[in-house]
């Protein structure tokens, strides 16, 4: 490495006492150059056509399913296929937590600490647009970027939230049939990597960030169904914020037990790197150390609430579904870039209407099926001037700040449809034969904003490279105007 990276003392101190005979090749470990990793998006193509169209040189990652390592040299995130959302980069020891998590299609889970979105977008892959995701992160900034990945990847049936997790707790009690908390702490897995976590690291932070990981944990439990999985997990090595942590909600929770780490496929052989950590009595759950593995130092802990999981019972919409009605409008709000809120219109939100015009616009513009929309599993809606796919499950959430109420399909102008960007990062070039295959060069103007050539076809295209969709353009006179979101425009 270029530099010696310069660890807090107290925190060696403490690595030593608990490592031991392995405290030297731990502290060896910060003197090596760290592992980069990225994740395949399964919801765009299937990992064997991804495999070969990747122009980066790849290893498997053995404990991530769809996780591969690159070499930093390569700069995936400054290629075209990274803004197709055809891989998210992510570090390697942080893919096993959804490994351990273990979504399924279908399924309502809840990503309550989601920013940026490399675990949202993992579960959403699992989950293949089946079942409703909630993710949720309470800082406002960090909520936008997560909501902003969301759309990249093409996640058609998540709701992104911006709130605090009590306020969520006492609308989805005994809700979801898994829940995520990879809590915020004091990062002392990253410190190879994050000079700031370094910087900002005391063992009074540890504290602190304990304190807060058992009140959220607190806020979770009750939105876990009878029967249904929690995972916590965090990127430090501190007792006091892992296994003292989980050992607290266990003490307090006579209804939550744990469970092996191992018991997913992934983890089935043991894999190099994970050991079980017994300290206050609990046992069962998981570190990866970087000394170990190739990758940073996380810990991951599956908990079960006791009880049998049932069937998901029908949401308020659902409910009304069947009964020939939509019950959307007024129950809550969207939260802008300028911190307004929009509501849904009242005279849209549900309204047969607005369901036709939107699938014919899709049929007729954009080339779509007519089943396209049911295929999807949601509810046509208005906000404002946009047009969302909610999730069927989604239940009504008075008064919360909402990000992303689900898939945005389209932009009315004035009375004139426009496609959303969020509809077409859903989208691959086998979806309409309105399609502008692009090079390299092509896809580089498009996403500065520039306009491409064409033959002969008028109104929208679908622009793609190498099969993932980049983003809609409207063809006319030889040329397609860009319509590429002005706020993700760069050089590639």
């Amino acid at each position: 490495m270029d530099e010696q990276i310069r660890l807090p003392q107290a925190f060696c101190e403490r690595m030593e006492r608990l490592l031991e005979e392995e405290y030297s090749a731990f502290l060896a470990s910060y003197e090596k150059e760290r592992y980069y990793g990225l994740r395949h998006n399964p919801l765009k193509r299937s990992a064997e056509t991804f495999a070969k169209q990747m122009p980066f040189v790849l290893d498997k990652i053995t404990w991530a399913r769809e996780g591969y390592y690159y070499q930093a040299a390569q700069q995936p995130g400054r290629h075209v296929l990274h803004e197709a959302g055809a891989y998210y980069i992510q570090e390697p020891s942080a893919m096993a937590v959804v490994e351990i998590l273990d979504p399924q299609p279908g399924e309502r889970i809840l990503d309550l600490c989601a920013a940026p979105g490399g675990k949202t977008t993992q579960i959403a892959g699992r989950m293949k647009g089946k079942g409703l995701l909630v993710a949720n992160e309470i800082v406002p900034e960090r909520a936008r970027i997560l909501s902003q990945n969301v759309e990249r990847m093409g996640v058609r049936n998540c709701v992104v939230c911006n709130e605090r997790p009590e306020r969520l707790s006492s609308l989805f009690p005994a809700f979801f049939d898994r829940i995520l908390v990879d809590a915020p702490c004091s990062g002392e897995g990253m410190f190879r990597k994050d000079e700031t976590a370094r910087q900002e690291w005391s063992p009074a932070h540890v504290m602190m960030c304990a304190d807060r990981q058992g009140k959220i944990l607190e806020e979770a439990a009750s939105m876990l169904k009878p029967g249904g999985v929690l995972v916590y997990s965090t990127c430090t090595f501190a007792p006091e914020e892992n296994e003292g942590t989980v050992s607290a909600f266990i003490h307090a929770h006579a209804d939550y037990i744990i469970e092996e780490t191992n018991c997913c496929e992934a983890f089935s052989q043991g894999q190099p790197g994970w050991i079980d950590h017994p300290a206050d009595g609990i046992e069962h759950t998981m570190r990866l150390w970087p000394h170990r593995l190739k990758g940073e130092g996380h810990y991951i802990a599956r908990l079960r609430r006791k009880g049998e999981l049932t069937g998901q019972e029908l949401s308020p919409y659902g409910e009304d579904r069947q009964n020939g009605k939509d019950r959307i409008d007024g129950q809550f709000s969207i939260s802008s870039k300028n911190g307004k809120n929009s509501k849904p219109s009242r005279e849209r939100a549900g309204d047969r209407k607005l369901r036709e015009m939107t699938i014919a616009f899709l049929v007729q513009e954009l080339g779509l099926p007519g089943t396209w929309v049911d295929g999807q599993d949601g509810t046509v809606t208005g906000f404002g001037e946009q047009v969302y796919l909610v999730p069927k499950e989604m239940i009504p959430l008075a008064g919360v700040k909402v990000l992303r109420p689900g898939l945005c399909l389209l932009t009315d102008r004035k009375n004139r449809f426009e496609p959303a960007h969020a509809l077409a990062m859903t989208l691959i070039d086998k979806d309409t034969d309105r399609v502008r295959e692009l090079t390299m060069e092509e896809a580089g103007r498009y996403l500065r904003g520039e306009s491409v050539s064409c033959g002969q076809e008028r109104g929208w295209m679908l622009l793609v490279y190498e099969g993932y969709s980049i983003g809609f353009g409207k063809a006319s006179g030889g040329q397609i105007k860009n319509h590429y979101p002005k706020g993700l425009r760069k050089n590639i």
